[in-house]
């Protein structure tokens, strides 16, 4: 006979408990393999694994987050109903299933083309889509009053993002270098994708001011923008003599002049001195760290330009402002610092 769901379960954690106490125990140092006598240590595969290792891991956190979006609404409807001394149910039926109309002819109707049924006749499934209709909307009323309900109610977030330590270059901070939230972008100043968040940028320095910081690091994308790797070449060069964001902006500014003669006009017109920051341009003196740059990026997770860390909190390309303010916001209420009123 087939074992019911809640016996499989249970026995299945019976014998991951046997095994966890017969298991050996590893210490984090000790290698999971080993190959003609070479270890290998679990850090190397989770380099190894990059983009998809990040991107399992926020698959994680966005179904925990969201399964903790419906428990907190659960929780919330419990307790006000404890509070009028009626049941959950009850208290749904009062304030949201009793105040949500029936769809209308129309509206079902509607659905029904949007729905490309073929061999199906609009009167032999008309109230099948009405009740299919309702109670979608029903769904969408009682997630929304659950959700009005946490204003009367202390709720504090406790489950955390993934978070990645990121290193950064101190000499290429914009902003206070004492804001706690720091901001680390990977970029490429031909990709257009990085000109758009270079305004963004600048938006959130200006509106968290004091309290958020710009970390620039390198991310030439060489196969699709050839003049990438020079042009990040010559903002070090500049960043040699104290005018890398002023250099940063003016590529940004116009992405069409970033061959080398143009950006030795470019110092020119910034006043850096012309001879040697040509010398440093023309010896390579920034390629290894540059390169550098580009394996911690990969290792992070980082395929594409702009790739940023929040506090790090990864955020994938040229996203709207408020998805960075929504993590910026939960980083400053992590560290007792909440967003000020705007």
């Amino acid at each position: 006979m087939r074992a019911s769901v809640p016996m499989l379960v249970c026995c299945l954690a019976a014998a991951a408990a046997c095994y966890a106490q017969a298991a050996p125990q590893r210490n984090a140092g000790d290698p999971i393999a080993i190959v003609a006598g070479q270890p290998i240590y679990e850090q190397e595969v989770i380099q190894s694994l990059g983009p998809q290792l990040l991107q399992l891991r926020n698959q994680a956190y966005q179904l925990k987050s969201k399964a903790l979006d419906d428990l907190i609404r659960q929780k919330l409807v419990e307790a006000e109903a404890n509070k009028r001394g009626v049941s959950a149910q009850e208290l749904l039926e009062q304030e949201v299933d009793s105040k949500v109309a029936n769809p209308t002819d129309a509206e079902v109707e509607a659905f029904f083309l949007g729905q490309n049924r073929a061999n199906e006749r609009f009167d032999q499934v008309k109230e099948q889509l009405r009740a299919t209709l309702k109670r979608a909307r029903l769904f969408r009323e009682r997630q929304a009053y659950a959700d009005s309900l946490r204003s009367k109610t202390e709720v504090a977030i406790l489950l955390r993002p993934p978070s990645s330590d990121v290193a950064y270059d101190p000499s290429r901070v914009r902003g206070d270098p004492k804001a706690p939230v720091t901001i680390v972008e990977f970029s490429d100043f031909q990709c257009p994708y990085c000109k758009q968040a270079a305004t963004t940028m600048n938006d959130l320095l200006s509106k968290y001011n004091g309290r958020v910081k710009l970390a620039f690091r390198d991310f030439p994308l060489r196969e699709i923008h050839p003049q990438a790797q020079i042009a990040a070449e010559a903002a070090r060069c500049a960043c040699d003599q104290g005018k890398f964001w002023e250099f940063h902006d003016a590529l940004f500014a116009d992405q069409s002049k970033l061959d080398e003669a143009a950006l030795i006009a470019q110092a020119r017109v910034l006043g850096l001195d012309e001879r040697s920051f040509q010398s440093c341009l023309t010896s390579g003196k920034f390629k290894a760290k540059i390169e550098a740059d580009l394996q911690d990026a990969s290792k992070l997770g980082v395929s594409g330009t702009p790739g940023f860390f929040i506090n790090g909190v990864f955020l994938n390309g040229a996203q709207p402002q408020a998805a960075f303010e929504r993590i910026i916001d939960n980083a400053l209420a992590i560290l007792g610092n909440p967003r000020s009123a705007q």
